[in-house]
């Protein structure tokens, strides 16, 4: 009797400790929010501290990016580790079929998994779907904080603390995805998120090219600038708040030490231009005018494969870990990376051999090398034009309506704004013949659902 009682023990201590050995880890992913939308990246008029503060905290990351330049392939990538544009059947609408998930492959591992907020990767949000426990991709109007005082991602936030209390004792450790909707359309705070920028009188000068052309589509469309990015930057700050929610929720479960919290957003900025004749409706040209997200100082944004499209902020907190009050400027990192890097922090085996990132677990912990692997874009289409970047080079091979082949020197140019493919002919040679040879691979039709075929087509 007493042998088995201390047998128990030994196998309870064990538990304890392998778990203690194993970092929690916290996903916070914000919709559409570009790379210049926050403090800590230089918005000369957000106000975004519990992000701020998270970075002074850890490493924030200059050089990071997405896998796709819309919702569903960027989080396609980070979730399979696998190029969106390898999937034949689209994701949102079939799911990812035999691939393996980073939540399931941790499962495996002894985590508990859950997701709050945004979905868009199957057609199933059922508890288990993908080795994840808990799922609430939907708020629960009849429970939590409301929308109007906490913003409108306050559901998800709360859900997600609720998770932390359930899975605080640290039997087993956790990994959760905390996928927010903001700053995606449509852009509608309530009055004193936005009336805590009252006093902003946009500088123009203070921004660049590509934000300045929203301001110009802003008035377009009827709007004022400094009322829209007063609301624009109202529904970030209600982001931040939220988050602040999270984090000092972790720290009063005494989670801190052991946790790893990481924040990025799924590509660049929503455009304010009106894309078809729904858009048209009073209420939705009133919000349009509100998108006013900033890609920083680069080229581009939401839905397409310049620099403001695919580079995003990426700030990681691991105490005693990751170095704290650190930028990294230099090394390039992806979320298609995130599977083999979770694997490797986490002690998780990987199964999967072929994936399409590489393990940055150095980097993230403060390493400093250079990538092996380029990075590709192309949309779920035959006819998809790729983007790949390879070193500082970043190569558009797109067709001649399109601008046609365009190479640029991200070190000298981030901005994307002299094109040098006829001076470097031998380079372009070079990184078209890893385009072809990428491209090779890849399905050679897609499926999409019918419905969404005929709203493509529209």
């Amino acid at each position: 009797m007493i042998r088995n009682i201390a047998l128990i023990l030994a196998c309870c201590f064990a538990a304890h400790a392998n778990a203690a050995q194993k970092p929690n880890i916290i996903f916070i992913f914000a919709d559409d929010l570009g790379y210049g939308d926050l403090g800590c990246y230089g918005h000369p008029y957000a106000k975004t501290p519990a992000l701020d503060r998270l970075a002074q905290e850890g490493t924030r990351f200059t050089q990071a990016y997405v896998t796709g330049v819309t919702c569903c392939p960027s989080r396609t990538g980070l979730m399979t580790g696998k190029h969106p544009a390898s999937f034949q059947k689209y994701m949102a609408d079939f799911g990812f079929g035999d691939r393996v998930t980073i939540t399931e492959l941790l499962q495996q591992n002894g985590y508990q998994t859950g997701h709050f907020g945004k979905w868009h990767i199957g057609p199933t949000e059922d508890p288990g779907t993908y080795g994840i426990k808990i799922i609430q991709g939907k708020p629960d109007r009849n429970a939590g904080v409301d929308r109007a005082t906490h913003g409108r991602d306050a559901y998800l936030i709360d859900g997600a603390i609720k998770f932390l209390k359930a899975n605080a004792k640290g039997e087993q450790p956790f990994y959760i995805n905390v996928w927010g909707h903001i700053s995606h359309f449509p852009v509608q705070p309530a009055k004193h998120f936005a009336d805590r920028f009252k006093d902003v009188k946009v500088d123009e000068t203070k921004f660049g090219p590509e934000l300045r052309k929203k301001f110009a589509e802003c008035r377009a469309l009827g709007g004022n600038v400094d009322e829209g990015m007063r609301n624009y930057l109202g529904d970030v700050f209600s982001m931040d708040q939220g988050i602040d929610r999270l984090l000092k929720a972790v720290d009063e479960l005494g989670l801190r030490e052991n946790t790893i919290v990481i924040f990025s957003s799924d590509h660049g900025p929503a455009p304010v231009k009106l894309a078809d004749e729904r858009n048209k409706q009073p209420s939705r040209i009133a919000a349009a005018r509100n998108m006013l997200g900033s890609a920083g100082p680069f080229r581009g944004g939401k839905h397409n494969q310049y620099e403001g499209g695919v580079r995003v902020p990426f700030i990681i907190r691991w105490l005693g870990q990751v170095p704290a009050n650190h930028v990294n400027n230099t090394s390039v990192i992806s979320l298609i990376d995130w599977v083999p890097t979770v694997c490797k922090l986490t002690g998780t085996k990987n199964s999967m051999a072929d994936l399409d990132g590489e393990n940055m677990a150095d980097v993230w912990l403060g390493a400093k090398r250079t990538r092996t692997r380029p990075l590709f874009w192309r949309v779920s289409s035959a006819n998809g034009q790729v983007s790949i970047r390879d070193g500082n080079w970043k190569y558009h091979h797109f067709r001649k309506q399109r601008g046609g082949s365009q190479l640029y020197d991200l070190s000298n140019d981030p901005a994307e704004s002299h094109n040098l493919a006829e001076a470097n002919p031998r380079i372009v040679r070079k990184l078209r013949a890893k385009i072809d040879e990428w491209v090779e691979a890849l399905p050679a039709d897609y499926i999409k659902k019918e419905k969404r075929n005929a709203r493509l087509n529209n």
